[in-house]
């Protein structure tokens, strides 16, 4: 059994044929649910199973964990037939009007946005960097496999006015189209940038199955993402203001040479 091994359904292309929930005996799905597939014990995975995965007609069904050469069973394409008196001026065997040409999926963007205050000196910034490319690579095959496109934007919040327009409440922040993968906003003392700004700075702690980490295990960070993906995590619409922690942090620390130099030579990209 495993925890770093399960499968993941993109119910906008699920039919709820039932297949996975007959196929499965290790409790994964809930048999309560025959057609509709629910899954309520991932633990109860075996890694590197696809019976479920290779019975999907339609290819839905992918898995956190996975890193072997296998893909989802590839669905047959429906054909787009449109009539040669379309009114289009085209003919039969044009690629409007021939109806052998198979209508592909469209790419889905999705972006992951990294705030972050210092990547220089501040161990839980590092780490929660570096887990993050962990956790992307993780499900990057899901990602194909999905039709979705990422984009990866790190972004060092420097000043007040960043952080007012990226509404930044804490540092690390992980976003994934705009939503925090954290439930609960907690923080603990950061030594680090404590340092930086010569003050007491608080830092994000992220809490996961119960235990509270300074910085995230890349499980919590697939799991994050993918909650976001399948609909289970909400945007915030709060109104923000600029917390005093943040306040206390830009006040005292120093700017880089490259954000205060005006020669026009240190700062952007080549």
């Amino acid at each position: 059994m495993s925890k770093n091994w399960y499968p993941v359904i993109d119910r906008k292309i699920c039919i709820e044929c039932g297949a996975c929930v007959e196929k499965c005996s290790h409790g994964v799905y809930d048999k309560k649910s025959p057609m509709k597939p629910v899954i309520i014990n991932t633990d109860g995975c075996i890694e590197g199973c696809h019976g479920c995965g290779n019975l999907c007609p339609t290819g839905s069904i992918t898995y956190v964990g996975e890193n072997t050469a296998w893909k989802p069973p590839k669905p047959k394409q429906e054909k787009t037939t449109v009539n040669a008196d379309c009114g289009c001026g085209c003919g039969p065997g044009d690629s409007c009007c021939d109806d052998s040409v198979a209508a592909g999926p469209a790419a889905k963007d999705l972006t992951i946005d990294f705030l972050y205050l210092d990547l220089q000196t501040c161990e839980r910034c590092i780490s929660t960097d570096e887990t993050l490319q962990e956790a992307i690579h993780v499900l990057s095959g899901t990602f194909d496999s999905l039709g979705y496109k990422v984009t990866l934007n790190s972004v060092n919040i420097t000043s007040k006015e960043l952080a007012e327009q990226y509404r930044f409440e804490s540092s690390p922040t992980i976003r994934v189209n705009g939503v925090d993968i954290c439930t609960e906003l907690t923080e603990s003392g950061c030594a680090d940038c404590g340092t930086i700004a010569g003050d007491s700075i608080n830092c994000r702690s992220f809490v996961w199955e119960g235990k509270e980490y300074n910085q995230p295990p890349a499980a919590m960070i697939v799991d994050g993402i993918l909650r976001v993906l399948y609909g289970n995590a909400r945007k915030s619409k709060t109104s923000y203001t600029l917390p005093e922690n943040l306040k206390k942090f830009f006040a005292g620390r120093k700017p880089a040479k490259s954000e205060t130099c005006n020669c026009g030579c240190c700062g952007g990209s080549i």
